[in-house]
């Protein structure tokens, strides 16, 4: 195939790739997105296979087979539940593959040292490490989500000057490579370190912070491909990865302004360590004490209310209960209850999470409240039923200026005139920070797992 044509195909798979992100923007035209990067990538791999510098064909189709049946079988199998820890998984896969080719391209062109031009020699170099800091630094958020190691900061006493005289050595061994020091062992310690730089950064990030450490390797994993890129002078790796670093990157300055955070503070501020001091604080604001009551109490609140906001969190997501979450809410509507659904950026345990399950269930897009919005109503709202969310709903981030979360932004669902909250337990969320919402006197317990909270609620309702 002729250079202008490949060229010409790349460019429409580009186009494909910029089209995508436009539909993916908005939750109604998700899917067609997700078909017209699909359609585009295509492209991009039948152009490839018709290079005439393709070396061999089996070896990259095994590798096709491979990977392939291993995506097919790990996006039908997943449970939505594990979303977040499969999004973590494949993006540091992506920037594994990044460093390899980095590292492979370094043996085929560097046999000799000083044989590598130095753009070439840079773009190696920035490719090994950001690709191995992804990978790496994604293996161990995909631990944390997956509770393979605990959720909470693991620090050690100066693991800030560790990692930044790490980093350093990296970047010394990457400037070495770039003016000319060109050593297999040295390209072999450059992967090494970052890789160790990368388990060590996310470490100390608490697993409350995951979204937001995800968004960033996701963004780090899009530079690794544009730098693989330059060196394979190919114009789709270029653009597409940058597509995915742009993305990724403003992506994770919002959601640190969703937390009222930098993102210099999530990343080094080892949040989720709270003092007992602070607990304590924040129990003293209510009056110290947890009501319960049962589905049937419940369900009469639910029944006769004008409006009733769902506030989904992780413990929806656990019980997989959003479709009985839709049944209870059409089971409302036909009572002429007015129904909303309030998503916190943060909710769950990667960005968007809480709207891929209400999606899941058909609940319709109009009914999705974003947080500025879903505020908005909830001092008219008759009852705000709480889903396993925590750390969202905590007024602390208002009114306890000693909280680790004070000043990020939640949803007020203490100013509905009253709140149902399904938990199983009176154990804090995922960020280790204890609630005063659940002391409120307006607020009630309906303990046990969300699926059959809901059950039970929508089966009361019926009966009403």
């Amino acid at each position: 195939m002729s250079r202008e044509v490949t060229n010409l195909l790349y460019l429409i798979t580009i186009v494909t790739f910029i089209l995508a992100l436009r539909f993916l923007s908005n939750p109604a035209t998700a899917r067609r997105g997700n078909q017209i990067g699909a359609i585009g990538m295509l492209v991009a791999i039948v152009v490839t296979f018709a290079q005439d510098s393709i070396v061999s064909y089996w070896e990259i189709a095994v590798g096709m087979v491979i990977g392939g049946l291993f995506g097919w079988v790990a996006a039908r199998k997943v449970r939505m539940t594990a979303m977040p820890q499969m999004v973590a998984l494949f993006n540091g896969v992506g920037g594994g593959a990044a460093a390899l080719i980095a590292l492979a391209e370094f043996h085929n062109r560097a046999p000799d040292p000083g044989t590598l031009k130095t753009d070439i020699s840079i773009a190696i170099m920035l490719s090994a490490i950001i690709g191995s800091i992804s990978f790496a630094g994604s293996m161990v958020a995909f631990a944390k989500l997956q509770e393979l190691i605990r959720g909470r900061p693991l620090v050690y006493p100066g693991q800030q000057v560790v990692n930044a005289l790490l980093f350093a050595g990296v970047l010394a061994a990457g400037i070495a490579i770039s003016a000319g020091v060109e050593r297999q062992w040295l390209i072999w310690a450059l992967i090494g370190g970052a890789s160790l730089f990368g388990v060590l950064f996310v470490l100390p990030i608490g697993g409350a912070d995951m979204p937001v450490v995800i968004s960033l390797l996701n963004a780090c994993t899009g530079l690794a491909a544009a730098a693989t890129g330059f060196e394979l002078e190919n114009n789709v790796l270029i653009v597409s990865g940058m597509l995915v670093g742009a993305s990724g990157t403003l992506l994770t300055i919002l959601m640190g302004r969703a937390m009222n955070r930098s993102i210099a503070n999530v990343l080094f501020g080892a949040f989720g360590q709270l003092a007992p001091s602070v607990a304590g604080a924040a129990a003293g604001d209510a009056d110290g004490h947890v009501r319960s009551a049962s589905a049937e109490d419940i369900a009469v609140m639910l029944g006769y209310a004008d409006k009733v906001v769902f506030v989904p969190g992780y413990g929806m997501a656990v019980a997989q209960a959003q479709h009985d979450v839709r049944m209870l809410a059409d089971i409302l509507e036909s009572r002429g209850v007015e129904i909303s659904y309030a998503i916190h950026p943060v909710a769950g345990r990667m960005p968007g999470h809480m709207n891929v399950l209400l999606a899941e269930a058909n609940v319709p897009y109009p009914q999705l409240k974003e947080m500025d919005e879903a505020n908005s109503e909830f001092p008219r709202t008759s009852v705000a039923l709480v889903i396993g969310a925590n750390d969202v709903v905590n007024p602390d981030a208002r009114n306890n200026a000693g909280s680790p979360i004070y000043g990020m932004p939640i949803l007020n669902v203490d100013q509905a005139q009253q709140v149902v909250v399904l938990k199983r337990s009176m154990n804090p969320g995922f960020a280790g920070i204890e609630n005063p919402l659940f002391l409120n006197p307006k607020t009630v317990m309906l303990f046990g797992d969300a699926k059959d909270s809901i059950e039970r609620l929508a089966a009361s309702v019926k009966g009403l």
